[in-house]
């Protein structure tokens, strides 16, 4: 592997775990801690992530259950959860909040599958960006100590690198509509 083509496989990793990352938030009907990833709590004035606030557990395939280590958190945590995408409304006792997250209908099921394979698709091309960034970076090196056979080498080198990635997001996309498909 050359050292001029190591730049780019690092941008297209950042792009493939930002859309793992992304996959990971989408909720599936079962309850998953990482749709609260996102989610900042007015914390003494400062936004903080909700894990940093209070335990999060699933007590339940279908629920999640935030217990603050601060209750008078709670009409804040409360108040992030209605004012993020997570499209849940929070239930509280007083002590803890709880998250039930409802079954998918089938209709809402294929249009979750749709957004994740948009999802993927903009992933792909982000990918594709970065390689004609290389490839545009490669053909300045034309006329330099670098010979046309080597640039036509490192262009190869990223093209594989690229089919490799586009192949991970495919993978990635169909493992997560698979996971939402299923009843």
């Amino acid at each position: 592997m050359n050292e001029k083509v190591k730049p780019y496989e690092a941008k297209m990793t950042k792009a493939y775990d930002f859309l793992v990352a992304d996959l990971a938030a989408v909720r599936a009907g079962r309850a998953n801690p990482h749709v609260l990833d996102k989610v900042k709590v007015d914390y003494y004035g400062t936004p903080t992530p909700i894990q940093q606030v209070g335990n999060v557990s699933i007590p339940e395939a279908r629920m999640i259950q935030i217990a603050p280590w601060d209750k008078s958190l709670i009409k804040d945590i409360e108040k992030a959860i209605m004012a993020s995408d997570v499209g849940i409304t929070p239930s509280n006792d007083g002590n803890v909040i709880r998250l039930v997250f409802p079954e998918l209908t089938e209709e809402r099921r294929k249009q979750l599958a749709k957004d994740i394979k948009k999802k993927g698709e903009d992933s792909k091309v982000a990918i594709r960006n970065i390689r004609r960034d290389g490839n545009d970076a490669f053909k300045k090196l034309k006329g330099s100590d670098v010979s046309e056979d080597e640039i036509a080498e490192l262009e190869e080198d990223l093209q594989k690198i690229t089919d490799q990635f586009i192949k991970k997001i495919d993978g990635a996309v169909e493992e997560k509509s698979k996971e939402i498909m299923t009843v």
